[in-house]
């Protein structure tokens, strides 16, 4: 999951925002405006509505967040890395990578957001019934209680990739010594979950006219895509199993200076030295990677008054890699990024240069192998 806007770090993991998560925030501000909060105390104004609504949106927004710091605090202790927390239009994911070392450090890390959840959801329900504040205050206390509590509930349904499913995964791997039939098991289990969501989402939108209904079927649906990745994403693991991406990248690439034109570009290195894409460097550090059809873009008469640095995608949009990280992991990451290709450094050194097409190759001969098995 990409974050478009990087909002800062907390406890050194770095906190982004999709911009889906802009439609889930109008909608939640839109429905406890026109609904939920004027018939739980009918009597306010409309300003005092909105300005409650908007309060609600943005501390059930920071609930989500310190539910996914849960997870990544937790799985730092267990040893692994964590790329950041990402809050988009189904909340929020905290994204690691590599492997749960062991299905007890699967278990600890899904289970430490719902004990943050339990821990919110007790704490805004027992502040609205047993403080004396103002009706919007407690209000909006009594809904953050409501919905954690709710959101609790929900994320421990026995479905990959809710909390549940991993709690579910990480028992039956503990039982069975075997990540790979524990996944499948509990994604087949999920599907099931999925199918029966989707077919009650239907029921209720077709013939109970229940907008809800329609919400649920996505929700259903999103479940069902998101189970059957999370197989796909443990099979492919395990036939690139040993492979890491010092096998796969490109060594010494050919880069390009910052504040070259795009005339020079195309005249000393382009035409000598013909690549999709070139890592783009100022002095010596890598900050960016130039893909040549962002130069094509530019008219041919224009090259000389257009730069580099233009035309580059900035290094914080790029998947940066190390020669150690397992192919499998350098997937994902090219996969959810734009330009679908990394840089592999040592350090602060460029040292390679990976596309998605290098891994994808490898993959499709890895898989071709184990068929034929």
């Amino acid at each position: 999951m990409n974050a478009n806007l990087q909002l800062g770090r907390i406890a050194g993991i770095r906190i982004g925002v999709n911009w889906s998560w802009l439609i889930v925030f109008a909608l939640i501000v839109w429905t406890l405006e026109s609904a939920v909060f004027p018939d739980q105390d009918p009597h306010l104004s409309h300003a005092a509505y909105v300005a409650m609504a908007v309060v609600a949106a943005f501390a059930f927004f920071a609930s989500l967040l310190l539910h996914e710091l849960g997870h990544a605090i937790e799985a730092r202790r267990q040893g692994m890395e964590i790329e950041g927390i990402t809050l988009w239009l189904f909340g929020g994911v905290a994204q690691f990578k590599g492997m749960f070392p062991r299905a007890s450090a699967e278990f600890k890390i899904a289970i430490a957001g719902p004990l943050v959840s339990l821990a919110l959801g007790l704490a805004f329900s027992l502040l609205a019934w047993g403080t004396q504040l103002t009706a919007s205050v407690d209000g909006v206390l009594a809904w953050l209680g409501y919905i954690n509590l709710t959101l609790l509930v929900f994320n421990m349904l026995p479905a990959l990739p809710l909390d549940g499913g991993r709690v579910l995964r990480s028992a039956l791997w503990y039982f069975k010594r075997d990540f790979r039939s524990a996944t499948e098991i509990a994604a087949s289990i999920s599907r099931g979950f999925a199918y029966l969501l989707i077919g009650a989402g239907l029921f209720l939108f077709i013939f109970q006219s229940s907008f809800s209904g329609a919400w649920l079927a996505f929700i259903g649906w999103f479940l069902l895509q998101a189970a059957t990745a999370e197989a796909r994403y443990v099979a492919v693991r395990e036939a690139l199993g040993g492979v890491r991406v010092r096998d796969l990248m490109v060594r010494d690439p050919v880069t390009v200076p910052v504040d070259l034109t795009l005339g020079r570009f195309m005249d000393e290195i382009a035409w000598p030295h013909r690549h999709t894409t070139y890592p783009v460097v100022d002095d010596g550090h890598v900050v960016g990677l130039l893909p040549f059809r962002r130069v094509a873009e530019i008219p041919r008469a224009e090259w000389d008054e257009h730069t580099v640095r233009e035309r580059m995608v900035p290094r914080e949009h790029v998947p940066m890699l190390t020669e150690d990280e397992e192919a499998a992991d350098a997937l994902v990451e090219l996969g959810g990024a734009d330009v679908r290709r990394g840089i592999v450094l040592d350090g602060d050194r460029l040292v390679g240069f990976l596309s998605l097409s290098d891994v994808a190759r490898a993959l499709e001969i890895r898989q071709s192998r184990l068929s034929r098995r």
